[in-house]
């Protein structure tokens, strides 16, 4: 960015810092004020960070800061102002974007505020700035917690941090392109901060015991200190090998030169004696060309060797996301006396801090008081210093804080969420992918580090090493950890160095186990099985009938047990219902079904239950006495569940359930996962066994591709690894691979291949094992393309058929096909494929004459034997979607159904039994109306028949089920149930045609009199008389809603016995989830209602009715005479004074009124009342609000009805 294009306000303020003459800095007067302002607009800086790059194209940082830093560090306040500007500088350009942009326009600004920072830090590379720094920094130490203020706190923070985003500058690779051993900006720095003291200062801080705040401050330095070291080279630098280190330089220098030299002396082979003007045109017999005939190659013949039919062509471009992932590390030898200072510092850390600054770490990681992320330091401290202590003497003690089962567990735990969220975060996976590598090279140097124990002179370190090896080895998450990662390994999220780090850390792993279980005749070890059972649903067995004599029998035994119930001296139950509320069979026909209850609790003995069933079933149903008495004692109850226990009840059978498919099992079954931990003896070949599979082996083969660049040690792990799989499981074919093979070619050609004795001798003994198996077996080489299993090994070298015999490792669990049977299949199948709208699968599972085939099954027969093209051809019925549109012949048959059945009580369901295309009710509703048939849906409702004598709730037989007069229109419910929601009618068919009969419910009203529900009875005796007469003064019915308002009454209308009773008299139910109160029908008339309301009126010993208070009034009605407090107060707030007072007369005149009120919260009319008042009775507060004619604070909300403006027939 110019320096001219920078903001005019920003110009100013930097200019008013002052200026520098020579190496003399003289600032402003306004030099502190200026340092905030800058502070202020890097606070408010945009999202492409323009304030931060202006800044860097200007140079504030090198001309001016740290100038002022220098020469005026004694003035405290302006230190502590330019020390906040530097750290908000230099701060790493990941935290300032969030993450690296993708856009172009946004990676430009990160790309240039990266090179400010690299700026930035070839700046900081001076011996004076950091003795500055590492002064106040001592200064600030040497003050005792009890002096040190929080400002000095916050600049000890503000420092370390200035140190650590300086040492997180990335190299600049353009700039950087020096040699090993040459002096980097990384190196510089480095040598001034130790120039200054700054590294003793940081080892302070690691193992003083007051500053255990600034442990993952100083980690994280001293972490970013060694990013490019390496801890072998450091450990041999530290050890005076400077000529061991020359000597490994000369034999890589040898290793070329020798290379070079072969291929100067394969080159003089094949250049001819005599040079010719023309190179001659050849033939190359059995290398066919495009077309049928050979190959005519027109060059000379030492050009042969390096023909492919690729020449000409255009490379092909790997896409972005199939590219290899990058190397991360960065493989550089820094000058030599800066690697001398970090060996020295290495060793004083781990003699007096690394104990003490891991235990402080892993405890504030342990208890979440760390930032996110921050075990990563954690991780990499563990591989670094673990590996400079055992290259650099090896002493077990000075790293026991990080060696034992806790620090694998910990590390494993960390490699394993790791490993999980590369796999479910993919966009992050790279990232996830470098955090894995860190675990990965941890635990790699804790096993390095117990082999090293291994071979201690001492024999207590050894002691401790077979401990921490027992445990590791025991456990089966440490043994499964290698397999899981080599299956997931992605070369597109993983560089190169995680797959050898892999390698290395596994054959470890498998040659100190081999070597463990060597020692051991009977190794025991953890297994873990993952149990998956799914829950099938299965219809519950029919129990088998009980003859009279084990009846009898059953009974004598559960005498004595109810006895005991009878007498109070066993407690019954008190959460038993006998019926469901949820369900969508109507309360009245569920009476049979509690039959049936209290039938299985006497079998299975559980008396109680049955007695407690029998009492609340005869509250629910006491019609007809059919659970008994309302008043029977414990010898009727006795011979009731006796006579029920004997009863040949009918039971519903149970509907054999459809035979679950495969793939419908996946959907509709609960699968429970249950963890069975067992012991069990090891064998080490059936471990190595589970690495014989394609994903290892071709992760080796991927990593044996670059053996020219692989370390010695590298190219040796791996190949041992090949060659456990080959040679000690005798699995050859396993390693019979093309790319493998074309891999032996090229190692084999190469001039330098002397360097490679091991991998040679590799491929030469699985190439002598290839051609002797090819001999005999001539589809090897077909099968040279495919990466094979242990079954296709086996099937190589025993045949192919040993599968099929049940001779290999994965036998197939689904029984073959025999001739005779594909001849049957073959059959079925040309016999019902012609069939149409018929499931050919589905009959030809009926009629196979082999049982415990599947649908799936048939269908991968059908598709192997030819019959079919792919399983597409079967698709599966789907519930709901057999039949979508209606046919001809379909319309013409419900057209002459609905002609036959149009003048039945019951269209829709004549209708529906006689269809042969089974459809829902609502398709069916929806055609007749799409036909024209119907115009209205209420057309097609189920009619009811008045019945002027019937049978009363008395006359029901004892042990039928009576059918009260409703159930009809509970039926005509269930009937609409099945339809949408949208074809509500107007009006509820179940208040249309049901009339209640004389006398209904008396019995009932009694009883719930007698058992304290007197007021909520003559409430609703009140509203009916009530609503009688409104309906006589208007002429016009509506359905009323019933609104309690008083606790009492509304307990009353949430009991069950209270709510048959409404059933009988007529009243209706809430109909749907938008009605909340039950309602009085308009079909009943003026008379029916005061008949209604005279059979549960309360009777005395004469017969005449009690306690019956005059219906109130409405708030619109003019307000009557003034009455006394007795006659006046509501019925629901107090309980009346019973005074005698005539029935009123059948027709009171009123005036019309605008809106109608089910319930009682208005005071009673007190007109055709010709007898004196009694003596006012003393009111409460809420009896006089109870007297307003609009009271205030109800509890429950009034529903009104507004009057229709028209009059409808009744």
């Amino acid at each position: 960015m110019d320096w001219y294009m920078m903001n005019c306000e920003l110009l100013a303020t930097c200019s008013a810092l002052g200026y520098l003459e020579g190496d003399v800095y003289h600032r402003e007067p306004d030099c502190l004020e200026s340092v905030k302002d800058l502070i202020r607009y890097l606070r408010h800086e945009d999202e492409t960070r323009d304030v931060r790059q202006q800044l860097g194209a200007a140079q504030i940082l090198q001309n001016d800061l740290l100038p002022i830093l220098v020469q005026y560090h004694e003035d405290k306040v302006l230190f502590d102002a330019v020390i906040r500007l530097m750290v908000n500088l230099t701060q790493p350009a990941l935290l300032c974007f969030g993450k690296v942009p993708a856009d172009a326009t946004s990676r430009h600004h990160f790309l240039q505020v990266l090179s400010y920072l690299q700026a930035y830090k070839e700046a900081f590379a001076s011996e004076k700035v950091f003795v500055v720094l590492s002064e106040k920094l001592y200064n600030l130490l040497q003050l005792d917690w009890e002096q040190r203020q929080e400002e000095d706190t916050l600049l000890i923070e503000r420092i370390l941090l200035l140190v650590r985003n300086v040492l997180h500058v990335p190299p600049d690779p353009t700039e950087e392109q020096g040699v090993d051993g040459d002096a980097s900006v990384h190196d510089r720095v480095l040598w001034a901060l130790h120039i200054s003291g700054m590294d003793d200062l940081l080892k302070f801080l690691a193992s003083a015991q007051v500053e255990q705040q600034w442990a993952l401050h100083v980690l994280e330095i001293i972490s970013l200190m060694f990013r490019d070291q390496s801890p072998e080279e450091l450990a041999a630098l530290g050890q005076g090998t400077a000529g061991a280190e020359h000597g490994e330089d000369t034999r890589e220098l040898e290793t070329l030169r020798q290379r070079e030299l072969a291929e100067k002396r394969a080159r003089a082979l094949q250049r001819p004696s005599r040079h010719s003007r023309f190179g001659g045109s050849y033939v190359l017999q059995g290398l066919k060309s495009i077309g049928d005939r050979d190959v005519v190659f027109h060059k000379g013949l030492h050009n042969l060797k390096s023909y492919t039919h690729d020449l000409g062509k255009e490379p092909r471009r790997v896409p972005r996301h199939r590219q290899a992932a990058p190397e991360t590390e960065a493989s550089r030898r820094s000058a030599r006396n800066v690697r001398l200072f970090l060996c020295h510092f290495c060793q004083d850390f781990l003699e007096g801090c690394y104990n003490r600054l891991m235990l402080l770490v892993k405890d504030q990681l342990v208890r979440e008081k760390a930032q996110q992320h921050d075990e990563t330091y954690y991780l990499w401290a563990t591989a670094f210093f673990m590996a400079f202590n055992r290259r650099h003497g090896f002493r077990p003690e000075l790293v026991s804080e990080t060696v034992g089962v806790r620090a694998f567990h910990f590390i494993e735990q960390n490699l394993t969420t790791y490993y999980e969220m590369a796999l479910m975060d993919k966009k992050e996976a790279t990232t996830w992918a470098r955090r894995m590598h860190l675990a990965l090279k941890a635990y790699q140097e804790l096993l390095r580090t117990v082999q090293e124990m291994d071979r201690s002179p001492e024999q207590a370190v050894r002691d401790s090493s077979q401990v921490i090896k027992s445990n590791i080895f025991y456990l089966m998450e440490y043994r499964e950890l290698f397999l899981a990662l080599f299956r997931k390994f992605d070369e597109t999220r993983q560089p190169r160095s995680f797959l050898r780090d892999l390698v290395e850390t596994a054959h470890l792993f498998l040659r100190m186990l081999e070597r463990f279980c060597r020692g051991r005749a009977n190794l025991v070890v953890q297994s873990k099985r993952v149990r998956r059972k799914k829950n099938k649903p299965r219809a519950p067995a029919a129990p088998a009938p009980l003859s009279a004599a084990e009846l009898e029998q059953l009974w004598e035994g559960l005498a004595p047990q109810l006895q005991a119930c009878l007498e109070g001296e066993v407690p019954l139950p008190e959460d038993v219902v006998p019926f469901d509320a949820a369900s969508e069979t109507p309360v009245e026909e569920q009476r049979a079904e509690a039959l049936l209850r209290i039938q299985e609790c006497l079998r299975d003995s559980r008396v109680p239950q049955a007695l407690r069933l029998l009492r609340s079933a005869r509250e629910v149903w006491p019609e007809g006495d059919v659970f008994g008495a309302a008043d029977a004692g414990p010898p009727e109850e006795s011979r009731l569940l006796r006579e029920i226990l004997v009863a040949p009840l009918p039971r519903h059978a149970a509907a054999e359930p459809e035979e679950p498919e495969e793939e419908e099992e996946e959907e509709d079954e609960e699968e429970e996962q249950t963890v069975q931990v067992s012991e069990k003896e090891f064998n080490f070949l059936d471990y190595l066994k589970r690495f014989a599979c394609a994903p290892v082996v071709r992760a080796l083969v991927l990593l044996l591709r670059g053996y020219a660049r692989n370390s010695a040690r590298t190219n040796h792990c791996a190949a041992r690894l090949l060659h456990r799989l080959a040679r000690d499981l005798r699995m050859e074919p396993l390693l019979f691979q093309l790319s493998l093979f074309a891999l032996f070619h090229r190692l084999l050609s190469d001039p330098a291949a002397a360097a490679h004795q091991e991998l040679v001798a590799l491929a030469k003994f699985i190439l002598g094992k290839f051609f002797a198996l090819a001999a005999t077996n001539k589809k090897a080489f077909v099968e040279l393309l495919f990466w094979k299993s242990p079954a296709a090994v086996c099937e190589m070298t025993k045949g192919y058929s040993s599968l099929q015999e049940g001779e290999g490792t994965t036998r197939s669990r689904v029984p073959p096909w025999t001739p005779q049977e594909e001849q049957e299949l073959r059959e079925l199948y040309w016999k019902y494929k012609e069939v149409e709208g018929g499931d050919v699968i589905a009959a030809i599972l009926a009629h196979l004459p082999t049982p415990g085939r599947t649908r799936k099954q048939v269908v991968k027969q059908l598709v192997r034997m030819g019959l079919a093209s792919s399983a597409k051809d079967f698709p599966r019925e789907r519930k709901g979607t057999r039949i979508v549109l209606w046919t001809q012949e379909q319309e013409e048959e419900l057209t002459r159904l609905f002609e036959e059945f149009q003048g039945s009580d019951d269209v829709l369901g004549n209708i529906m039994k006689h269809l042969t295309a089974r459809r829902s009710r609502a398709r069916v509703v929806e055609k007749l109306l799409g036909l024209g048939l119907v115009a209205q849906r209420k057309e097609l409702y189920k009619k009811r028949r008045r019945k002027s004598h019937g049978p009363g709730p008395g006359q029901v037989a004892k042990g039928v089920p009576a059918t009260p007069a409703q159930d009809s229109s509970g039926e005509d419910e269930d009937s609409e149930e099945e339809e949408d929601e949208e074809d509500e009618a107007e009006e509820g068919p179940m208040e249309e045609h049901w009339v209640p009969e004389e006398g209904a419910g008396q019995d009932l009203a009694r009883r719930l009199h007698q058992e304290g529900l007197a007021g909520p009875l003559r409430w609703l005796e009140n509203c009916l008389r009530r609503v009688a007469g409104d309906r006589e003064e208007d002429g016009v019915s509506h359905p009323v809603p019933l609104v309690p308002l008083t606790e009492e009454n509304e307990d009353a209308m949430e009991d069950r016995r209270f709510q048959t009773l409404l059933r009988q008299l007529g009243l209706r139910p809430p109909a749907s989830e938008q009605e909340s109160f039950w309602r009085i029908p308009a079909a009943l008339t003026p008379q029916q209602l005061r008949r209604v309301a005279a059979s549960i009126a309360h009777r005395g010993p004469s017969g005449s009715p009690q306690d019956l208070p005059e219906p109130p009034r409405c708030p619109q009605d003019p307000a009557p005479e003034p009455l006394p407090a007795g006659l006046g107060s509501d019925s629901e707030s107090e309980e009346p004074v019973p005074v005698p007072v005539p029935v009123p007369s059948p027709v009171q005149p009123r005036t019309k009124r605008r809106r109608e009120l089910a319930s009682e919260d208005e005071d009673e009319d007190g007109e055709g009342s010709g007898t004196d008042p009694a003596p006012a009775a003393p009111c409460s507060e809420e009896d006089e609000e109870d007297e307003d004619p609009q009271p205030r604070g109800r509890r429950k909300r009034i529903r009104c009805l507004e009057e229709e403006e028209e009059e409808e027939e009744d």
